[in-house]
């Protein structure tokens, strides 16, 4: 929660945000909105889940969804184990959602500081950062991995910059 709040704290007044939960099912702790309050507060009321399926590929579609129509700049950032065990949707078809959405996932995993306490890595773990990493490469945005608290600062200030910045090219031809 502290982690979050520290970049929603960073966002400009004109800047929405919306904080959304799954587990089972998608919450929408807080819809869009520039209101600081209500955003610290959504960020209160995120629990661990109660249950160990997670619905993240159905959860990252819906709000990709949501999110295709509103117009300006836009991105996703996913706090996540990046393990999908229950969804309705598969993999190949959330990758094609999101790519048709065009919103930028940026991702951070929290499986790092479990690796860093676990002699062995399970496949499923694997299997998850491939998933970020591709999310997060076919749509123009980042995947984390962080192994201690201590990174995020940077991460988010990574996350932060590249929200801040954007490119024009132009060509002129002399004829």
């Amino acid at each position: 929660q502290q982690l979050v709040w520290t970049f929603a704290s960073t966002l400009k007044p004109v800047d929405y945000c919306a904080i959304i939960a799954y587990d089972l099912h998608t919450n929408i702790l807080t819809d869009f909105t520039t209101d600081r309050g209500k955003i610290q507060q959504a960020l209160s009321e995120l629990t661990i889940p109660a249950w160990r399926e997670a619905n993240m590929f159905d959860a990252l579609t819906d709000v990709a969804d949501r999110m295709s129509g509103i117009e300006g700049r836009k991105a996703i950032l996913l706090i996540t184990s990046g393990i999908d065990t229950f969804s309705k949707i598969t993999y190949d078809q959330t990758r094609k959602k999101l790519q048709e959405a065009g919103v930028p996932i940026y991702s951070i995993s929290l499986l790092g500081i479990q690796r860093a306490m676990s002699a062995s890595e399970p496949i499923e773990f694997l299997q998850a950062d491939n998933e970020l990493r591709t999310f997060a490469k076919e749509t123009g945005g980042a995947a984390y991995f962080p192994k201690f608290f201590g990174e995020s600062p940077e991460m988010f200030g990574q996350i932060h910059q590249a929200l801040r910045n954007q490119y024009v090219i132009t060509y002129a031809p002399s004829n």
